[in-house]
């Protein structure tokens, strides 16, 4: 499932790509995932312009003009991509075209916009959710209520963190995972961030010092903030809105490298199976 990073690229794209655009139609061959009559769906959406693109946690919401916010959750498979109505045969040589990629290919749903571009919702499983709300009543989702305090919001401080861990004897890894503590953190960034701070997934929150906890809220914003930059990890099918994969995989020190060796003291990397989840870790590096 597409975490904060990968969820952040995306809005980011579309910021760029399709605000100021309007939207001017609507196709979908899974109606499953629009929450709500299609009819209806499609009159609500229509011929309004595309305000801003934001996030939370790892939900996307489209501001539209009217007071309108499309919801869209991503789910397990999920990925949006912006094309052009014809893509130009102008393109430079060495900027490959991914949208005929297999990956890109599971296409359900179609926002078509005036300028000729396309938002489209490539989505294999078709578990991903489409919602359309006033936008002053987003918080009344259910989805978005239950959340907690965003981990790259200015809401979430050290103070937050401390609050989240007192008196919890959840094992760290769990805790950093719960929606409903905090927004956005999934499986892959937790092993990463857990690593960076040294510390084994296992452990109880209860029983972080004052040091770790501050080398667990560093390492929340050091590893979110560079799988960011690095357009988010592309573990299987999650892609950016041009198609393409994200390259934090590139740089992974523990997740999904169970028997090879740390690359900080080349000790072997563990995985062991925690709340249903593979964890990674380095027994010689994390306490």
């Amino acid at each position: 499932m597409p975490e904060l990073p990968e969820v952040q690229t995306i809005v980011d794209d579309l910021n760029q790509k399709i605000k100021g655009d309007t939207v001017i139609g609507f196709w979908s061959d899974w109606k499953k995932s629009v929450k709500m009559p299609l009819d209806k769906f499609k009159k609500g959406i229509k011929d309004r312009e595309i305000l801003a693109a934001k996030r939370v946690g790892k939900n996307i919401f489209i501001d539209l003009s009217g007071g309108k916010t499309i919801y869209i959750h991503l789910k397990m498979t999920g990925h949006l991509l912006v094309k052009r109505k014809t893509q130009s045969s102008k393109r430079k040589v060495k900027e490959k075209d991914y949208f005929d990629e297999k990956v890109n290919q599971y296409i359900h749903h179609v926002f078509f916009l005036k300028s000729g571009r396309t938002l489209e919702f490539s989505d294999l499983r078709k578990f991903g959710k489409i919602i359309l709300a006033d936008t002053d009543k987003i918080d009344e989702i259910k989805e978005i209520g239950s959340l907690g305090v965003d981990a790259m919001s200015q809401g979430f401080t050290l103070n937050k963190l401390d609050e989240i861990l007192d008196n919890r004897k959840t094992k760290i890894k769990m805790l950093l995972m719960d929606q409903s503590k905090i927004a956005g953190i999934g499986n892959i960034y937790v092993s990463e961030i857990l690593f960076e701070a040294g510390i084994l997934p296992s452990r109880p929150a209860d029983t972080l010092s004052g040091e770790e906890r501050r080398k667990l809220y560093n390492a929340i914003k050091k590893i979110l903030k560079k799988a960011t930059k690095l357009r988010g990890t592309s573990d299987s099918d999650y892609r950016d809105t041009a198609g393409a994969p994200g390259k934090f995989q590139e740089v992974l020190k523990v997740y999904r490298r169970a028997g090879k060796r740390c690359s900080r003291c080349d000790t072997i990397v563990l995985r062991e199976k925690m709340g249903q989840r593979g964890t990674f870790f380095c027994p010689a590096c994390q306490k």
